[in-house]
């Protein structure tokens, strides 16, 4: 799943999934474009969707994820 899937399987909006995982709104609409983003900031978006989900989610289980 992508991103956006996860973030749409939790019901956050953008901001919600912004908030949840700290990190900057432009950053979410860089990563959900598919362009590089840090491993810190790929951390981030599984630690909150791990959380919300209830399941083990890793970085690497998001698709088209890109990592400088």
């Amino acid at each position: 799943m992508t991103l956006e899937e996860f973030r749409l399987e939790c019901g956050w909006s953008k901001i919600e999934m912004c908030r949840q995982a700290r990190v900057d709104f432009k950053v979410l609409q860089k990563a959900e474009a598919g362009e590089e983003i840090t491993v810190n900031t790929a951390n981030k978006f599984a630690r909150a969707l791990s959380k919300e989900l209830g399941r083990a989610i890793h970085y690497q289980d998001i698709e088209g994820l890109k990592i400088k």
